[in-house]
């Protein structure tokens, strides 16, 4: 019998070895990069070039950080950015609100097909062109509102929304019903605090994939005082990559970006998202965990 437990003991060790592994693994994999770039932000531009810069920094160097600090093209397409964030997330939210919670009412006649539909748009879409057209027939082009009117419902938040919804007691609405409130009362008193962890969960989704973005800006911004930080950051490692081109052709009085400016912008673009994180840490696992096995 004891032979039986140290050998299932055993077997536990070795599989809590093996997850251990693969996760350590996993974290290497995204964190080594991350440490190789902070290092090239760091180093100096000799140090970058000669290939001396790994995961630490060599002869130390915030050079790179004073020029993008000092550029105030970026510090505007930063304040930018976060302002269209928060907007686009506070939007987002609202309207997902207003959508997942009447479709976890049996009174909504049509429930199912409105919920087929959302589900179809998951997979199947009009495409990029038709897209493009609609946004210019809207006269949307050149117009934050272009990069938050289309992508303002995700409908993958939205079944996860309308799932936690499902999960709050009925009772506890009858009772408000009971006492004279009314839907909107008891979504705004009862639901909506129930929901904490999902709601955060839903929006840092939102806000990470709004502040990431940059294709939808590339297709409908040309008026670069409106180009989002990742907009910003492309720009400039593609004419990065042009230069480089260029120089190798024999242009040789083009100048280059350094590897180190490069590094610094994309840490200017990279932290303030990574800021968030923390503070939403506690609400993310429960909130997606209770959104996706409950209903």
């Amino acid at each position: 019998m004891s032979t039986g437990v140290a050998r299932k003991s055993s077997g536990f060790r070795l599989t809590d070895a093996i997850i251990m592994l693969v996760v350590g693994a996993a974290l290497l994999l995204c964190l080594l990069p991350f440490l190789h770039i902070v290092a090239i932000s760091l180093s100096s531009k000799q140090a970058v070039l000669s290939g001396q810069v790994t995961i630490f920094p060599k002869e130390l160097d915030f050079h790179a950080y004073q020029i993008v600090f000092k550029d105030s093209r970026m510090i505007w397409s930063m304040v930018l950015t976060i302002g269209l964030t928060v907007s686009y997330t506070v939007i987002s939210m609202v309207m997902s609100i207003c959508a997942a919670y009447p479709l976890t009412k049996d009174r909504l006649k049509g429930r199912s097909v409105f919920m087929l539909i959302i589900v179809f748009t998951m997979f199947f879409s009009g495409g990029l062109i038709p897209e493009y057209l609609l946004v210019k027939q809207l006269g949307l082009l050149d117009n934050l509102l272009s990069l938050i009117v289309p992508g303002m419902i995700s409908a993958f938040n939205l079944i996860i929304l309308r799932t936690f919804f499902l999960s709050v007691p009925a009772s506890l609405e009858e009772s408000a019903y009971l006492d004279g409130s009314s839907h909107i009362g008891s979504l705004i008193r009862i639901v909506l605090p129930l929901s904490l962890p999902v709601l955060a969960t839903l929006s840092l989704f939102y806000a990470v994939s709004r502040w990431n973005g940059f294709t939808d800006a590339l297709f409908y911004i040309t008026n670069a005082d409106l180009y989002p930080i990742q907009l910003k950051l492309y720009q400039i490692v593609i004419n990065s990559q042009v230069t480089d081109v260029t120089a190798q052709e024999g242009a040789l009085q083009v100048e280059t970006v350094p590897e180190s400016i490069k590094a610094a912008t994309i840490m200017f673009a990279t932290t303030p998202i990574l800021l968030v994180y923390p503070w939403l840490q506690r609400y993310f696992v429960s909130g997606v965990m209770i959104g996706a096995v409950k209903g």
